[in-house]
């Protein structure tokens, strides 16, 4: 098995970085070791593919920015713990679902670990705490391999949610950890999910 690398990049701004995944799934080759991105982003609205506009109701001065990921529109901000599992799909064995399966089973068990309950939904993908979303997905294959990947909701300013209709949701509400009675930093909460993530996506760790 070669060992995936996991980097911590700290607060990155969204265009740069997803410039960035783009390229580095369009160099990789066979032998090319995984990578997963833990990061904050500033403000940012983004859109999927397919996202319909009517689901950005006011975006006001936060940026939109149209993407080539799959899903409608979500919302990074500070304050959010983003990340960017980036994986050659076909040599781990992982189908689509199973990979979505396996983000949400990650946090699903952190969660777990602070004596929150969550739960997934096969409908509309995401990990919810008492119908409130806390973390969404939203992922491209392409050239067999993985890029975007989920946003999990720390510790935040979750009025922007108000202006979408989060993940084509209409009502959908939004939560974060730290309404959950859990206070602890981006940092605090990648460093707890990066060793349940790699359990569940079967890598092993690598070099930060």
């Amino acid at each position: 098995m070669i060992e995936p690398v996991v980097r911590w990049l700290g607060p990155v701004e969204y265009e740069p970085t997803w410039r960035a995944m783009q390229t580095f799934t369009n160099e990789r080759t066979a032998d090319t070791p995984d990578q997963i991105w833990f990061l904050e982003h500033p403000p940012v609205f983004t859109l999927g593919m397919n996202a319909l506009p009517e689901h950005l109701l006011a975006p006001g001065d936060i940026p939109v920015v149209q993407i080539d990921r799959g899903g409608q529109v979500t919302y990074h901000g500070p304050g959010q713990l983003v990340v960017y599992p980036l994986l050659d799909v076909k040599r781990s064995g992982l189908g689509v679902r199973q990979l979505v399966m396996a983000l949400e089973s990650a946090i699903i068990e952190l969660l777990a670990s602070w004596n929150i309950t969550a739960v997934a939904k096969r409908e509309a993908p995401g990990v919810y705490v008492n119908e409130r979303k806390v973390a969404s997905i939203g992922l491209r294959i392409r050239r067999g391999s993985s890029y975007h990947g989920l946003a999990f909701n720390v510790a935040m300013d979750l009025q922007p949610f108000q202006r979408i209709n989060p993940c084509g949701y209409r009502g959908l509400e939004v939560t974060d950890l730290r309404s959950l009675g859990v206070n602890a930093t981006v940092q605090e909460v990648a460093e707890a999910l990066s060793p349940r993530l790699l359990t569940a996506l079967r890598l092993t760790p690598g070099v930060s």
